[in-house]
């Protein structure tokens, strides 16, 4: 089969096509012929090294496809059963063998690159607005990169709960994207300083909580935005890690709450990845969520894809296809 891996990290010429066998799944997994794979920042962070992996590593984490054999002691999935999946390594290749336990099944209104985009930033989305910070109807919301993949998703969640939704965006076009999604006010920081900006819009009280997926150059001024007791909430770090930060500033600006989640932790049982999975793929079904998918690649064009996902000129999900 064909894959892409990463056998010494670096930048994205890291990413290398190349032919590996079909795996074999053990007794608890199945085996995956994947339609279409998620590409998200967390396959850049275990590209670069962040993330460290042991290497060679076949990317991605995100993908939707068929059954096409099961391990002994699989029950919950079939031959020919359409499935999605996020967490587990390996997706960027025709094949991957996946813990049973991490396959959902896919509705029918659903297709498989709809729901390969809606895992790992859809799940995100509900876990950072339904359980980091559950959002309350009222409440005043900061979404950074509002029309990026997992932005554009929660400021839907965030309108849908009933709170009052500010956006910040890189251009006019991402901010309009934004507001279509029902951003109340987006903010374009390469026009207007976003902590000025915040402030005034919210007459100088500021907001209950900062959803930061940017990290580096937007987390000290996504403090300063805070009303006391206010959180905040980095889940990603696009624009690079947060540097070693003192905890006591956290009292000084108004005893503030933070916390660095990850989807693993909020999809940790069954229960919960079913639970959550589901909701977001009624959602979408629904019509009540809206999925934006940017571009879609050939497998063979990973390294694209990434150089793209970096440039953050994108305006939704990014999409390999392994076979065309």
């Amino acid at each position: 089969m064909k894959a892409v891996q990463v056998s010494q990290a670096g930048g994205p010429e890291a990413l290398t096509l190349v032919d590996l066998p079909i795996p074999q799944p053990k007794s608890n997994e199945a085996l995956v012929q994947i339609k279409a794979a998620g590409v998200n920042f967390i396959d850049v962070y275990f590209r670069e090294g962040r993330y460290p992996a042991p290497l060679a590593l076949v990317v991605g984490v995100e993908a939707a496809g068929v059954v096409t054999t099961v391990g002994s002691e699989v029950k919950s999935v079939k031959i020919g059963d359409r499935v999605a999946y996020t967490g587990v390594p390996g997706s960027y290749a025709e094949y991957a063998a996946v813990p049973a336990e991490r396959l959902v099944h896919i509705p029918d209104a659903l297709d498989f690159n709809q729901a390969a985009a809606a895992m790992l930033q859809g799940m995100t989305a509900h876990y950072l607005s339904h359980s980091t910070y559950k959002l309350q109807r009222g409440e005043t919301a900061l979404v950074h990169a509002a029309a990026g993949g997992v932005g554009a998703l929660l400021v839907q969640m965030a309108r849908k709960i009933g709170a009052h939704v500010i956006g910040t965006a890189g251009t006019e076009e991402k901010a309009q994207l934004a507001r279509t999604d029902g951003a109340d006010e987006c903010i374009v920081y390469t026009q207007a300083d976003f902590e000025t900006e915040t402030m005034r819009l919210t007459a100088g009280r500021g907001v209950h909580v900062v959803y930061d997926g940017v990290g580096k150059d937007t987390f000290d001024k996504g403090l300063n935005v805070l009303l006391p007791r206010g959180y905040m909430v980095l889940f990603g770090g696009s624009s690079g890690a947060v540097p070693p930060f003192d905890l006591i500033k956290l009292s000084q600006k108004g005893s503030l709450y933070i916390t660095r989640p990850t989807l693993a932790h909020y999809i940790a049982t069954r229960e919960e990845l079913e639970q959550r999975s589901g909701d977001v793929m009624r959602m979408i079904a629904a019509g009540d969520l809206k999925l934006r998918i940017h571009k879609t690649y050939p497998l063979a064009e990973a390294q694209q894809a990434h150089r793209d996902l970096e440039s953050r000129k994108t305006m939704g999900k990014l999409l390999l296809i392994p076979r065309t």
